[in-house]
């Protein structure tokens, strides 16, 4: 069985960065896909940035293309999420989620299992 812990959230102020972690347990990481997801209060749960198992080949939504980057560490099983220049609208609490597909995919429900979330809030 699949565990997805996230860590790293916190406040911080506009055009900060900060790096989200998604530990990985259960299964052959490698196989997976993984996807960022956020969901703000009110809101639907949306995409932010995925990254397949092959070739380590990466997806971003386009409101995050160009400030956020997705990356995994095979070695230790897990993913990154480095965010750059943050903007009060990135608030939200962060999701990663696993598929066993090769590619990740912009549709929550296409993912077999998720983490807790963690909180990022960006405020002056």
């Amino acid at each position: 069985q699949v565990q997805l812990v996230e860590s790293g959230g916190e406040l911080v102020q506009p055009g900060d960065s900060l790096t989200l972690s998604c530990a990985f347990s259960g299964r052959t990481f490698s196989s997976y896909a993984i996807g960022w997801f956020r969901q703000a209060a009110g809101k639907q749960r949306e995409f932010v940035a995925g990254i397949s198992w092959i070739l380590d080949t990466t997806h971003y939504a386009a409101s995050v293309k160009g400030r956020f980057t997705i990356s995994r560490d095979n070695a230790k099983n897990t993913v990154f999420l480095q965010m750059n220049s943050l903007k009060r609208e990135d608030t939200a609490v962060y999701y990663c989620a696993a598929r066993l597909e090769p590619r990740p995919d912009w549709r929550p429900d296409q993912y077999d299992c998720w983490g807790q979330g963690t909180q990022v809030t960006v405020s002056s």
